[in-house]
């Protein structure tokens, strides 16, 4: 049995102040607008082009639990999701292809298109 190939393709945090993240990911990194939710004057979740997905949440204080979840690309989904079932996960309410992990981590499992997007992207050495 072969092993699925994935790559994590974005990360979600909660954030205090959208605009700020947006302003600092931009200006310093170069990180575009991939997608928003709601609209740009008042965005309730904004995704990079280069992986970050911030979600809105003024009320948030916490120093930790900031992680919303992982956004993990799958070379074939149904394999990952076969795999990640011998493991002691639970479905999450956003669908069967969203998964909570013993300790609270939640994964999205996304299907790659095409599938060699994922092969390209594990090929990349980012030290070199």
């Amino acid at each position: 049995m072969s092993i699925p190939k994935a790559y994590l393709e974005h990360v979600a945090i909660w954030v205090k102040d959208i605009h700020w993240h947006i302003r600092f990911f931009h200006d310093v990194l170069g990180m575009t607008l991939r997608e928003v939710q709601g609209t740009l004057e008042d965005p309730i979740q904004y995704w990079t082009l280069g992986g970050l997905q911030f979600m809105a949440r003024p009320d948030f204080d916490e120093p930790e639990g900031r992680l919303g979840h992982l956004g993990v690309m799958c070379e074939d989904l149904e394999a990952a999701l076969a795999a990640a079932w011998t493991f002691d996960v639970s479905e999450m309410p956003q669908g069967r292809n969203w998964l909570r992990l013993p300790d609270g981590l939640a994964v999205e499992f996304i299907q790659a298109s095409p599938v060699s997007t994922v092969a390209r992207a594990l090929a990349i050495n980012p030290r070199s």
